[in-house]
């Protein structure tokens, strides 16, 4: 019996599934309320969907520092989070462009101190 349960194991595909988060820590400027901010990512993640990627904010309720909060982006993985980039990035060219209007609402009510991606297991 051990040697069929080895044997199924060993025959049995095993896949790991990974999903890359986009971590970014940020405080929000002076004047932007919490509630504006969510607004802004609720429509960054209409956005978002025909790209693969979503976001949500974390509210830090224990921490050390209360000033700053988290934004977790997720993507299927770090190839996928790339060709979102590359979109976002490229559609800041033109200034009329959702994610450039986007960009310039988190500029005004945002500033990142820090940014990292991770990939889950």
């Amino acid at each position: 019996m051990k040697r069929l349960l080895v044997a199924m194991l060993l025959v049995l595909p095993v896949t790991a599934t990974a999903d890359y988060l986009d971590v970014i820590k940020f405080k929000l400027n002076e004047g932007c309320t919490f509630s504006t901010y969510v607004g802004i990512v609720k429509d960054f993640n209409e956005w978002g969907k025909a790209n693969g990627y979503k976001a949500e904010v974390l509210m830090p309720l224990q921490q050390s520092d209360l000033e700053y909060l988290f934004w977790v982006g997720r993507s299927a993985n770090a190839a996928a989070f790339g060709k979102a980039w590359d979109t976002w990035r490229d559609a800041q060219a033109n200034a009329d462009s959702m994610p450039a209007k986007l960009n310039a609402r988190f500029a005004t009510c945002s500033t990142n101190v820090s940014r990292s991606g991770f990939d889950t297991y």
